[in-house]
């Protein structure tokens, strides 16, 4: 059987300095903007379809 080669371990630096604060701030607006897009388009698609249920009957 072969040996199994053990990968090294990294070492993690400790330093003195106290972490630095960061602050997620992200921006959404253009995901709310697709999103109500696509909430208006499934709204037309399916006042479509009903529609067109009632007229092939």
């Amino acid at each position: 059987m072969a040996k199994k080669n053990k990968r090294p371990v990294p070492t993690v630096a400790i330093s003195n300095q106290p972490p630095q604060k960061f602050e997620f701030n992200p921006d959404y607006s253009m995901v709310k903007k697709d999103l109500t897009r696509i909430g208006i388009l499934a709204g037309v698609f399916i006042t479509i379809l009903v529609a067109l249920s009632f007229i092939l009957k």
